[in-house]
């Protein structure tokens, strides 16, 4: 008997849907074994310059994306008293540079919670792990002059 996996489609940032996909996920599998938060968006430009909506974008899917769906997947984790949750962070949720402020803050504020969360799961077997790499080369758009949206990395 071959496997063929259902194709779960889930937008990070639309924090509203989050729950629904992970409901839909558990009923698909019984149980999810190990939860792979990679989400990222990032933009480059001086503090005053982004906006602050631009600035909460990058908080959905940095910070509120990961823990809305570890939160929907962890009571599942915590009844089977097994599972690995991983966030795959960045360097600059360690440390800070210039003109990635929105990006870093909410690289600080998922390593906060992920590290309170190992803290919390260890009583329950749950594994939970951060990885922290560097500079890695992404997809990137050079924007036209005054068009913030463009120079969102993802």
């Amino acid at each position: 008997q071959t496997y063929a996996p259902k194709l779960i489609l889930l937008d990070i940032t639309d924090i509203s849907c989050i729950r629904d996909v992970a409901k839909e996920i558990l009923n698909c599998y019984g149980c999810v074994d190990i939860l792979i938060n990679n989400s990222s968006m990032k933009v480059k430009g001086a503090v005053q310059s982004i906006s602050l909506e631009l600035d909460k974008k990058i908080m959905d899917a940095n910070y509120f994306g990961p823990i809305t769906l570890t939160k929907a997947i962890l009571p599942n984790m915590i009844s089977r008293r097994t599972g690995q949750i991983v966030l795959i962070n960045s360097i600059q949720g360690k440390i800070g540079i210039p003109f990635r402020a929105a990006y870093a803050a909410s690289k600080h504020a998922a390593v906060g919670f992920f590290d309170c969360l190992r803290a919390e799961m260890e009583e329950f077997d749950i594994s939970v792990s951060t990885v922290s790499p560097t500079f890695i080369c992404s997809y990137h758009r050079q924007p036209a002059a005054g068009n913030w949206e463009a120079s969102i990395w993802k």
